[in-house]
């Protein structure tokens, strides 16, 4: 009796220390889409480009608010990074208690609908990329990053951090289930 409350004991206290550790990787995730994303909108929101026509006074300038789409996804990266920045509290609140189980739902909850909101605004931009770098033949649209070669980097470098945070909120949304399941 008293080896199977020893090994009861034991069996707990490895399950605590898994869920600890679940709960600093939950920490780290955020931090690191933290920094993805706010990353992300920072680049985008400082890139523009401009391009001399004939003259030095006539210019054709490439700005990320000439395209709403742009500006979209300024908004979802900077919502998502406040929204993390905002949810550190609860990792930090499972760190140290580790068994809690409604708020690991409430992240759950909106880790997706975050995720969705930061899929959406960086799915739009992908598409507006793409037409910069290969254009549309039957729309008569022509390729602009020939012309305005930096803009089309930083705004495809953008890109690559908006998608490093999706992965992120993916990877945190399966953590917490993993959590729960094993509560």
């Amino acid at each position: 009796m008293a080896t199977a409350v020893v090994e009861l004991g034991a069996k707990e206290s490895r399950n605590a220390g898994a869920a600890r550790g679940v709960a600093i990787l939950d920490f780290i995730l955020r931090l690191v889409g933290i920094v993805a994303t706010l990353a992300s909108a920072i680049a985008m929101a400082t890139t523009n480009e401009s391009l001399p026509f004939f003259t030095q006074f006539i210019r054709f300038r490439a700005k990320y608010n000439d395209l709403p789409t742009f500006t979209f996804f300024v908004a979802a990266n900077s919502v998502v990074c406040a929204y993390l920045v905002l949810s550190l509290a609860l990792s930090i609140f499972h760190i140290i208690r580790s068994r809690a189980h409604n708020t690991r739902v409430v992240l759950i909850f909106f880790d997706t609908i975050i995720l969705s909101l930061l899929t959406a605004g960086a799915s739009a931009a992908a598409a507006i990329v793409h037409l910069a770098h290969k254009g549309n033949v039957q729309a008569n649209w022509s390729a602009i990053c020939q012309q305005y070669n930096s803009f089309c980097e930083r705004v495809s470098g953008s890109l690559v951090g908006s998608f490093i945070g999706i992965l992120v909120l993916m990877l945190l949304i399966v953590l917490s289930a993993v959590a729960l399941s094993r509560q």
